[in-house]
């Protein structure tokens, strides 16, 4: 299948939402709070109104999902991108295209597309330093073997996601992220 075949498949955001199960809320608490700076607003200026389309390979569980795709939809609107929302695990076949590091099914990866269906760029499954902060938090877990490691896991896992919620820092962080990769491309 073709990439526009792909978007055309996807759910609208409203369907995506509408059928969230899990990180709902979350997702829309940081959609609420989220706004673009002006100087982002001005960086996506060079790819607004161009009939660009993003397809979102995505899961409702999935942490990182709920931190970006709410920045990806605010991004989308100031450019005037339709987005649509393929998910991972029914679409291993647009998945596999599009790994981490070759062998990662990590989430979520957004496809960025010209009216002809052409992609322009890829962003994802985090901003560099989004990764950086998380690796940091791993390697002050014990070793996997540790009787403490799971309970340790668990609540580095609650910590980022706390973070994900309420540091407006990160949100920034990942909206510049993904316009870099978008204008990048220009």
């Amino acid at each position: 299948m073709e990439l526009k075949d792909w978007f055309a498949k996807g759910l609208s955001p409203k369907e995506y939402i509408e059928g969230m199960k899990v990180n709902k809320e979350a997702m829309k608490g940081v959609y609420k709070r989220f706004s673009l700076a002006d100087e982002e607003k001005d960086r996506l200026e060079k790819v607004k109104g161009t009939g660009m389309k993003v397809i979102a390979i995505t899961e409702d569980w999935c942490g990182d999902a709920m931190l970006n795709n709410p920045i990806l939809l605010k991004i989308s609107e100031e450019i005037g991108a339709e987005v649509r929302f393929i998910l991972r695990d029914q679409n291993l076949e647009l998945m596999d295209q599009y790994l981490t590091n070759g062998v990662s099914r990590a989430i979520p990866i957004f496809i960025f597309i010209d009216k002809e269906g052409e992609e322009q760029a890829v962003w994802g499954p985090r901003a560099i330093r989004v990764q950086e902060i998380v690796d940091d938090e791993r390697s002050k877990l014990p070793a996997q073997e540790d009787e403490d490691f799971k309970e340790k896991q668990m609540n580095m896992y609650k910590r980022l996601t706390a973070s994900y919620h309420q540091d407006s820092e990160i949100w920034h962080t990942v909206a510049n992220s993904i316009i870099d990769a978008l204008v990048s491309e220009k």
